[in-house]
């Protein structure tokens, strides 16, 4: 999961290189925290939180698949 988010940012953003994302576990949630460049961040929130919630959308349906609870925050 952390890899998707990573590619779908990297994709969307002109600095590919300063996106990052980490992970951090807890016992029924997972947290994905994704770094952008400040100029890059609009980009990855999109009009009125768009593309951050089509991309919590994507996240939601590979996490129930593997019956796991994943959050995305964006770390400005």
């Amino acid at each position: 999961m952390k890899e998707l988010i990573s590619y779908i940012a990297q994709s969307l953003v002109d600095n590919p290189s300063q996106v990052t994302v980490s992970e951090v576990e807890g016992n029924q949630t997972t947290v994905l925290e994704l770094k952008v460049a400040k100029e890059d961040l609009g980009k990855v929130i999109g009009k009125q939180g768009r593309t951050a919630q089509a991309m919590r959308t994507i996240l939601s349906a590979v996490s129930s698949k593997v019956k796991k609870r994943t959050v995305l925050e964006i770390i400005e």
